[in-house]
């Protein structure tokens, strides 16, 4: 076993503390990564919220985080020492089913091991996080960092990036979509970058105009504000699709109402039960989906995409030791638009 050191939640109410944390020894096709840069998910904290408890085996959160090479395995032939790299929130998948054949791990019928809070497939372990100094990961679930992108700006593409870049390749997105952003976060900022980029005419919907001038800066060409009666109903069946990034219980009435015929509203801000009004849906044919993460082919994509158009994430830098402070801070929604944390700290 291998050592490093990394920030980790004992319980649910606990603040994370730094503590030794052991890596498993390469395998054949592993990399070692050096961490040097991971994004705060709200996920994360979820995941802290959800702990049983003290006796429990500690929680190293992280699944959106950029580094070096370090070490390589006896069979990859990919990657090489001193290799810049960027890994997600999956880190291996059965293979072998329908999903998995078809490029798409993230929905694995025999579910994706996740980066930290999963289940090791071969030796069962539970898996832990980015925020430490080094990760090992399966060859084939990393991916190559394009140069020119900050790998600190970048960290979050690999978890709120893959999230919307899916659902909008899926949905076809480009020149001439009409397409609304909903709620301007983590995940929205980006839907924002790369729906411009991939030329559709985009919009963000908030609750208030105090964004206007970000969405402009980010490339959208309107605000829509989701308060004012008159607006949303002069909105209606204006768009092609609705990405929806907010990630509080919300009534999706509204935003039903402003797509198109034919047109479909994504969901990927809130897991969690929602109750529609068929009508919303079968007046103009409409449809709603969702999406979650991305497969190895996706990601690859869209880090490519990213690297050709210069997008990144707008980020708050932290160093590691300040990692409370983020996650109280998110807690709160105090970020435009995503934490990351500087892994530096922990030589």
């Amino acid at each position: 076993m291998r050592s490093t050191v990394g920030w980790m939640a004992d319980g649910p109410s606990s603040t994370l503390r730094r503590g030794p944390l052991k890596r498993r020894d390469l395998r054949p096709d592993d990399i070692a990564v050096r961490v040097d840069y991971c994004g705060v998910c709200y996920s994360d904290l979820h995941a802290i919220g959800s702990r049983d408890g003290e006796g429990s085996t500690p929680l190293v959160p992280g699944h959106e985080f950029t580094g070096v090479v370090t070490e390589t395995g006896s069979a990859v032939s990919g990657f090489a020492v001193g290799d810049p790299v960027a890994v997600g929130n999956i880190v291996d998948s059965c293979g072998e089913c329908a999903m998995c054949r078809a490029g798409q791990e993230n929905f694995c019928y025999d579910f994706p091991t996740l980066t930290y809070n999963g289940t090791d497939r071969q030796d069962g372990s539970v898996t832990q996080g980015g925020y430490s100094r080094e990760y090992i990961v399966r060859d084939r679930f990393a991916y190559p960092l394009p140069s020119g992108l900050d790998p600190a700006a970048a960290a979050p593409l690999l978890c709120a990036g893959i999230t919307v870049w899916e659902p909008l390749r899926a949905l076809g997105v480009g020149p001439g979509t009409r397409l609304a952003v909903a709620g301007l976060g983590g995940l929205g900022h980006l839907a924002v970058k790369i729906a411009a980029a991939l030329g559709a005419e985009t919009t963000v919907i908030s609750r208030t105009p105090d964004k206007a001038e970000d969405a402009r800066r980010l490339g959208a060409h309107d605000l829509l504000v989701s308060t004012d009666p008159e607006r949303m109903a002069a909105a209606r069946d204006r768009f092609d699709v609705v990405i929806d990034t907010i990630s509080a219980p919300h009534d999706l009435g509204p935003y039903l109402r402003l797509v198109a015929m034919d047109g479909t509203l994504s969901q990927v801000g809130y897991l969690g039960p929602v109750t529609i009004e068929t009508v919303d849906l079968l007046v103009g044919r409409k449809k709603l989906s969702s999406a979650g993460s991305g497969g190895r082919p996706s990601t690859a994509a869209m880090l490519e995409f990213c690297g050709e158009h210069g997008i990144t994430a707008d980020i708050e830098l932290l160093p590691s030791a300040q990692v409370n402070e983020a996650l109280d801070r998110l807690q709160r929604n105090d970020v435009r638009y995503r934490f990351v944390l500087d892994l530096s700290d922990l030589d």
